[in-house]
C-alpha cells in the first residue's frame, strides 16, 4: 500500500510541470473585482483539535477582511480523503485548495524525510529555531517548485509517543510489535531499526485496525491519539517523545494566482495569525491532554529509557540518511 501511494505522488510530478505554464505571475484582476472565491480546506484532524480551531479562525479573518469575497469551507476528520488523497486534489486540481502536510510529503519531495528524523529535534525552542531558519525556508521553496504548493504558515507538533496494550520502556519491548507509521520512509527505517514491524497506514484506518487487532499498536502525538480515540482501544500512552516535528499550511499556487493581489495578501497575513493563534492553543492543549487521556483510562508509562531508544533508532538512521536529508539533518543538529 505504501509503495502505490508514493507512486501516486511521485506520477503526479510531470502534471506539475504542466500547470506551472498556466500559473506564472499574479492575476492582472485589481481590488476592483467582486468576483467570489470559494476555497476548500481539508485536514485530517478532529473538530476538538487545535488544527481545527485555528482553520475556523483561519476562515473568519479571511472571509471578514475580504468582506466575504473569499468563501472557506473546512472539512476536518479526513472527510475529503486521507492526507496522501487530499495532497493529490490539490496538486491535480481535485477539489481541495488547503491543507496541512509534513514528512508525508517526502515521496514526492525526498528532503521534507528530515522531519521524521527521530530524536533530531530536542524540545519546541530547537523545532521553531529550525523552522523559522533556513532549513524551513528551504522545505518551503521546495513545497511550491516540486508540489505548486504555497506554504501559508506551520504548526508545531507535540512530541510523538508509542500508544499499546503493554507497557514499552526499552528497545527491546518493540521486538515483533506491529506498529502504524505514517507514509514516512525515514520514520519506518527508525522503526524497523527497533526491532517493530512497521506498517503504513492512512490516520483515518488506524481505530479499526487497532479494534481488530491488525496492528499491536501506533504513535502520534497527544493530540492526535485523542483525536483518533486511541483510548478507547490501546491501554497504554508510552512517553516515548521519539519526534518533534511540524506541519505547514500549504495552498494551491494555482489558486493563489487566480485570485486578485488584494485578496492574495490577505491570504498571507492571515496564514501568520493563523500560525500565531494555533501556537498558543498548541501550548495549552499539550498541558491538559494527558489527563484527559488518564482521564479515558490510559495508563502513563513516564520511565521510559529515551536514550536506549535514541541511540537504537537515532544512531542506524543517521548513518542510512540520503544525500538530500543528510545536510538539513547536520543544520538542525547544529542548532540544539
Amino acid at each position: 500500500m505504501y509503495r502505490v501511494k508514493r507512486l501516486v505522488l511521485t506520477s503526479l510530478a510531470g502534471l506539475i510541470a504542466v500547470r506551472g505554464m498556466f500559473a506564472t505571475g499574479e492575476s492582472d484582476m485589481g481590488s476592483g473585482d467582486n468576483k467570489t472565491y470559494e476555497l476548500n480546506l481539508a485536514h485530517i484532524a478532529g473538530e476538538d483539535n487545535s488544527w481545527h480551531k485555528a482553520a475556523l479562525f483561519f476562515k473568519n479573518e479571511v472571509e471578514s477582511r475580504s468582506n466575504g469575497r473569499i468563501k472557506i469551507a473546512i472539512y476536518p476528520d479526513s472527510r475529503l480523503g486521507t492526507e496522501v488523497e487530499v495532497i493529490n486534489s490539490i496538486m491535480t486540481g481535485g477539489g481541495a485548495d488547503i491543507t496541512l502536510t509534513g514528512e508525508t510529503m517526502q515521496g514526492l519531495i525526498p528532503e521534507m524525510g528530515v522531519l521524521g528524523v527521530p530524536y533530531l529535534m530536542t524540545s519546541s525552542e530547537h523545532l521553531n529555531k529550525a523552522a523559522r531558519g533556513p532549513v524551513g525556508k528551504y522545505l518551503e521553496d521546495l513545497l511550491l517548485k516540486n508540489a505548486n504548493m504555497r506554504v501559508l504558515g506551520y504548526f508545531e507538533r507535540g512530541p510523538r509517543n508509542v500508544t499499546s496494550n503493554k507497557p514499552i520502556r526499552t528497545p527491546a519491548d518493540m521486538s515483533g510489535f506491529v506498529i502504524r507509521v505514517p507514509e514516512s520512509p525515514v520514520l519506518a527505517a527508525a522503526m524497523e531499526a527497533l526491532g517493530a514491524k512497521p506498517t503504513p497506514m492512512a490516520f483515518a484506518e488506524v481505530f479499526t485496525a487497532l479494534q481488530q487487532k491488525a496492528i499491536d499498536g501506533q504513535e502520534n502525538p497527544l493530540a492526535m491519539i485523542k483525536t483518533g480515540n486511541f483510548y478507547e482501544v490501546q491501554r497504554y500512552l508510552n512517553k516515548t517523545e521519539h519526534l518533534r516535528s511540524w506541519v505547514y499550511i500549504v495552498l494551491s499556487e494555482t489558486k493563489f494566482q487566480s485570485l486578485p493581489k488584494d485578496l492574495q495578501d490577505i491570504l498571507i497575513d492571515a496564514g501568520k495569525k493563523m500560525q500565531a493563534y494555533e501556537h498558543d492553543l498548541f501550548l495549552r492543549d499539550e498541558t491538559e491532554l494527558e489527563q484527559f487521556l488518564i482521564n479515558n483510562g490510559m495508563i502513563i508509562v513516564s520511565d521510559v529509557d529515551q536514550a536506549a531508544f535514541a541511540k537504537e533508532a537515532g544512531s542506524r538512521i543517521e548513518k542510512a540518511l540520503s544525500a538530500k536529508i543528510k545536510p538539513l539533518h547536520d543544520q538542525i543538529k547544529s542548532m540544539q
